[in-house]
């Protein structure tokens, strides 16, 4: 098993071409894939618990008499949880810790209401307000993902929310003990083991066990995806999610065993994950694939790393780190590793990117599980336009205008005015009426 990510050179005539083809991704869905999640979503929306039944009884082959039977209750998740290793229990715990300070922090920072009052009395402001009832999916095909649990639940706990409810497949009915006990962690409400689009449409318009929820967030396949953006309207979704990515500017002075690890971290995903390294040292560039080539044998998923690498990998020599820092605005990467000494020097030069880990000791995968910001973070170049989930997904905002006797009399004037302009006599009227002859 080989892994050769294209090799680049700005300097090269056709870079811009082989640049472009090699960032490509399409965030179409297959036509029969809509069509499927089209009709399942119909189906449940108008038969309930009976269709969701149905659809996980043939998709994840569990069988259950009702809904009941396939809720997880909180003795369940507080079981699971005491049932892990002191060594998992400890690190669920101090994970939670962390991901809720920062949480905490973002909450004080942007998330409280606010007035004040004009010199003539009134009042203008905003009060922020917790979404009442939220829905997180959490992926549980391949693999588990509690992370994931931590990542979505706690920045809604913290935005005040008081119903979270998870949903998470179970294939078999093998339920994975981490994930669980996560749920216990970050305070879960309710849960349950359905997934697919039939879990997404029992969130998004309610059945006679699962509560319609105000918002959809987390990850899933291309079925729940597809989901996610047709119940876009009933519900408020987090983001559609494309494939997981890295990008690494590196100066050449981080052991390059570590920049090939970074760059696997991402790689073993799945097989359309990009990895992208973007350096102005070509001796450096060739050590990273000497690790390439030593460490892939070592590594579990190394067909899924290879595939990934040589499908949509790339090792970009640059004629400078500055350079290098304007590639990594173009491409607006979901995770962006600055690796060098001098981190604060490139920093400010990027302007796009999910989550930004500055230094050498800054692994990517940190920020995954413990550091504290979210890992729920814009891909496909989204960067540009959106940001990572936080507090403010679980939080909405209502403007607060409170005008004085005396603030009716200069405002009075400025809006009959305009909406005499616009022909709408009615809101003159109402204006004027307050208006002291």
């Amino acid at each position: 098993m080989t892994a050769r990510p294209l090799r680049l050179s700005t300097t090269q005539a056709d870079f811009e071409t082989l640049f472009q083809q090699r960032l490509h991704w399409s965030a179409d869905t297959d036509a029969a894939i809509e069509q499927r999640v089209a009709d399942i979503l119909a189906d449940v929306k108008t038969r309930g618990d009976a269709a969701v039944l149905e659809y996980t009884a043939r998709f994840d082959g569990l069988t259950a008499p009702n809904m009941a039977a396939l809720e997880l209750t909180q003795a369940e998740l507080k079981a699971a949880f005491e049932g892990l290793p002191q060594v998992q229990q400890q690190a669920l715990q101090d994970a939670a810790a962390r991901v809720r300070a920062y949480h905490e922090a973002q909450k004080k920072a942007s998330g409280e209401s606010w007035t004040y009052r004009d010199a003539d009395g009134t009042l203008l402001g905003q009060k922020v307000t917790p979404l009442d009832r939220v829905g997180i999916y959490v992926p549980g095909g391949k693999a588990a993902y509690p992370s994931s649990v931590l990542m979505n639940a706690i920045p809604a706990h913290v935005a005040g929310v008081q119903d979270i409810i998870m949903v998470v497949p179970t294939p078999k009915g093998d339920k994975n003990p981490l994930v669980l006990a996560a749920a216990y962690v970050a305070g879960v409400t309710r849960a349950f083991t359905i997934g697919g689009a039939q879990a997404v449409a029992a969130l998004a318009y309610g059945t006679a066990t699962v509560p319609a929820v105000d918002k959809i967030t987390g990850p899933g396949n291309a079925y729940v995806a597809a989901a996610k953006r047709r119940v876009f309207g009933t519900v408020g979704i987090d983001m559609i999610a494309g494939p997981s990515e890295i990008l690494v500017l590196a100066d050449g002075s981080t052991p390059a065993d570590w920049v090939a690890m970074d760059l696997f971290s991402q790689a073993e995903h799945d097989e359309l994950a990009q990895s992208i390294l973007l350096c102005p040292d070509a001796a450096y560039i060739d050590a990273v694939q000497a690790s390439i080539d030593k460490l892939l044998p070592e590594m579990p998923r190394q067909d899924i790393i290879a595939a990934s690498l040589n499908g949509r990998g790339a090792l970009i020599h640059t004629r400078s780190m500055e350079e290098a820092c304007a590639i990594s605005n173009r491409i607006a990467p979901e995770h962006l590793e600055v690796s060098s000494h001098q981190p604060h020097a490139w920093e400010p030069l990027l302007k796009h990117a999910g989550a930004i880990f500055l230094g050498a000791y800054t692994s990517e995968s940190l920020g995954d599980y413990c550091a504290g910001p979210n890992h729920v973070l814009p891909t496909s170049g989204t960067a540009r336009f959106s940001s990572p989930l936080g507090v403010y997904d679980f939080q909405k905002r209502s403007s607060l205008i409170e005008v004085s006797e005396q603030g009716a009399q200069t405002l009075g004037q400025i809006a009959s005015v305009l909406a005499h302009g616009e022909g709408l006599q009615a809101h003159a009227r109402a204006a004027e009426m307050r208006l002291k002859p």
